[in-house]
């Protein structure tokens, strides 16, 4: 770079890359007539604008950070927020870049680079690269920098006579402008037409401004009331903006007739901007990807003032820069098609021709980046959840993350402020019911927080698993109870672990559901397992003619039609089941009889026939009142049991792995405080099975968590908050 105006430079683009990065067909149905388009430009089809068939080649690249400044006949010119410029060729997308003010200005056929220095303002011609330097001070009596336009540089000089601005054009006599008060202050001389040239000042304080015949150095002063935001061969059109809403005008240069664009009464922040191409103004917000409002005006609109069509053609731009050609260059972005520089210009009849010449490939609509998912199988055994997470090319509003499990139609919603890094930590054991098993979908949204583009949108799916819990009916991961009222009714209630706050502990979930009535027919019910090879918890159910049935699970908190599966049932006096003893990874059963001779049933994992015959193993069980296959929660190679005594005495009989125990041990007193003994499953999600104790009358039922020690095997109990299961104390519940 050199503040002197030596190029630097740049490296080319890989074209067929940015063609992959941007749609390349963009276009508008309204009218006027243009020259051809630079032969790099991509024509873009549809929604009302028309497409040059005869520009197919990719876009190039334009700066991701650049303002564009210029827009000429071979190339345009950006600048960066360091004040560095850039000047890049349509051709090829190659090009220099600059230090300091530069101005790209031009002719019908030729551009200019003009440097603005301290002492002097260089014009440098690109196709001659010949050169054109004027001096210029600070001092009283010095030239003074005023701008420039085609291949002429401005300068102004205050003599005795008032303001006097002068035309230097190379290898030409300096030419003094004529039409310029004497007394106006603040000169400025912008391009406006291939042959004219805006000249704004302030006389008496007002700002005016005035037309310039390059040819012949005349200046004729605009219309008192009629602005010059935007010039054209045949019109000029300016904003007024206002808190409550936009206003566009279009006058016309010959006849001084003034239109005004059907702009809708949205209200403004500021910064419009509006610009000429044949009979269209085309206007909106400047820079509308930078606001926080959706309801203003981003959009760029096209106004055809002859045929009164008006359509859209822009999502947003960020500025407008005139090009020789008469037709208009934006640097914006179009939903679908990207990022970069739109040339538009009219074609006559009810077109008007837009085409993307260079692309920053960057969406105009917001897109995901990055981000972070679920795996196809979730596993909430070894997870308490899952952390989603994005990364978003901007910032939306109101971003939500929905989780869905597909059977039961559960749904968990989660919203988080604006962001374009949006996180949603989805766990299990919260406050709410806990996450079922099974299939589930996903979907984040988020609205742009500028109204640009529409929602962005994610999906997917993922499947929930665990291992199956014997007291896991709605397969849900959570442990529920099962209670029979005196009428027989079956009821179920859904239990949850609250890891913070008073209630902290097991608490039920919902209010308890019916599952059917009828089960006054039994004498024995046991939450069973998963004896018929089904991922939820079974029940085993003796009637008073001691025939066993089996009622299996189907994962929606109710059970499938019971099967018959052994007789003779009505010998034994305890039954327990729900605990693989035999370590081959089904669940078996144990029964006492009255002799007190304790028999092991090994499971089959068949519905039909989920028992092999009986095993004596062991005698001397008559002295317990209770026994609970409670799972491994010793640390041992199998599932472990516990029997209270007649006493209230636990003890505590660990599994060798082949259905047998070693010898008991005592694990304390006082459990005659409960009824049942429950075995719970992994009730607080640590990964290892727990106890349940039922209060009788004026005593608090209470959790006990395993410790995986066999010398303490629980800790100390937790209260359990069971309004509804307590409620009537001679239900029978398990």
């Amino acid at each position: 770079m050199s503040s002197g105006g030596m190029p630097v430079p740049l490296a080319r683009s890989t074209r067929g890359r940015l063609a992959r990065a941007i749609t390349t067909v963009l276009a508008i149905t309204l009218g006027a007539t243009a020259p051809t388009a630079p032969a790099h430009a991509a024509p873009v089809a549809g929604g009302g604008l028309a497409a040059d068939a005869a520009s197919t080649a990719d876009p190039i690249a334009y700066p991701k950070a650049g303002r564009l400044v210029g827009a000429g006949v071979t190339g345009f010119l950006t600048t960066s927020g360091t004040s560095i410029s850039t000047f890049q060729r349509y051709s090829d997308s190659a090009g220099q870049t600059y230090d300091g003010a530069v101005y790209l200005r031009s002719t019908p056929t030729t551009d200019f680079l003009v440097f603005r220095g301290g002492s002097k303002i260089t014009q440098r011609n690109l196709a001659t690269n010949g050169s054109l330097e004027v001096p210029v001070g600070s001092l009283t009596g010095d030239a003074r920098w005023a701008g420039a336009a085609a291949d002429a540089v401005f300068t102004t000089v205050v003599t005795e006579a008032g303001t006097v601005l002068r035309k230097h054009v190379d290898e030409a006599p300096t030419v003094t402008v004529t039409g310029l008060p004497a007394d106006a202050t603040s000169v400025m001389v912008t391009p406006a037409t291939p042959a004219h040239a805006k000249v704004t000042f302030t006389q008496n304080g007002l700002g005016k401004w005035g037309l310039l015949d390059l040819a012949t150095g005349v200046l004729t002063l605009g219309a008192p009331g009629i602005g010059a935001q935007a010039v054209s061969a045949t019109h000029t059109a300016w904003s007024v903006d206002a808190a409550t809403d936009l206003r566009v005008f279009v006058a016309d240069r010959a006849t001084g007739e003034v239109h005004e664009a059907p702009v809708p009464p949205v209200p403004s922040p500021g910064h419009p901007q509006v610009g000429l191409v044949g009979d269209w103004v085309l206007y909106g917000q400047k820079g509308g990807m930078d606001f926080a409002q959706p309801s203003v005006h981003h959009a760029i609109t096209a106004y055809n003032v002859t045929t009164k069509a008006t359509v859209k053609v822009l999502d947003h731009a960020y500025e407008f820069t005139s090009a020789p050609d008469g037709s208009l260059y934006a640097r914006g972005g179009l939903v679908g098609r990207g990022e970069g520089m739109y040339r538009f210009a009219a074609t006559g009849g009810d077109t008007l021709k837009a085409e993307l010449v260079a692309t920053t490939g960057e969406p105009t609509e917001v897109v995901a980046t990055d981000s972070t998912v679920p795996p196809v199988v979730l596993d909430l055994d070894q997870a308490k959840g899952f952390t989603f997470k994005w990364t978003l090319s901007r910032e939306v509003s109101n971003p939500k993350l929905t989780v869905r499990h597909v059977r039961t139609g559960k749904t968990h919603t989660m919203t988080a402020a604006p962001s374009s890094t949006p996180t949603f930590a989805w766990v299990d054991n919260n406050w709410y019911e806990d996450v079922p098993n099974g299939d589930h979908t996903w979907e984040l949204t988020g609205s742009p927080v500028n109204g640009i583009g529409p929602d962005v949108t994610a999906g997917g799916t993922f499947t929930v698993v665990r291992k199956a819990q014997p007291h896991d009916f709605n397969d849900n991961g959570s442990p529920d109870l099962l209670s029979r009222d005196s009428a027989g009714r079956l009821w179920r209630t859904d239990l949850f672990y609250r890891p913070i706050d008073e209630r902290r502990g097991i608490n039920e979930a919902s209010a308890r559901t019916y599952l059917g009535s009828g089960w006054g027919v039994y004498d024995s019910i046991e939450a069973a397992g998963d004896l018929g090879g089904t991922p939820v918890g079974d029940l085993l159910a003796r009637d008073r003619s001691g025939v066993l049935w089996l009622y299996q699970g189907k994962g929606t908190g109710n059970f499938a039609a019971r099967v018959q599966v052994g007789g003779g049932w009505q010998v034994y006096d305890k039954i327990t089941s729900g605990s693989d003893l035999t370590d081959d990874g089904r669940v078996d059963a144990l029964a006492t009889d009255r002799s007190g001779v304790l028999w092991l049933y090994t499971g089959t994992g068949n519905a039909t026939k989920p028992f092999l015959p009986r095993e004596k193993i062991g005698t001397g069980w008559g002295m317990h009142n209770d026994i609970t296959a409670v799972g491994n929660i010793a640390g041992g190679t199998a599932g472990d049991l516990v029997a209270r005594d007649k006493d209230g005495v636990l003890w505590l009989y660990l599994g060798k792995g082949d259905g047998s125990f070693a010898p008991r041990t005592k694990i304390g007193g006082g459990w005659n405080a409960f009824r049942p003994l429950i075995a719970a499953g992994d009730a607080d999600g640590d990964g290892r099975p727990d106890l349940m104790g039922l209060g009788t009358p004026y005593q608090l039922s209470k959790l006990y968590k395993s410790t995986g020690d066999w010398k303490v095997p629980f800790r100390t109990g937790e209260v359990m908050y069971l309004e509804q299961v307590n409620a009537n104390l001679s239900d029978l519940v398990f």
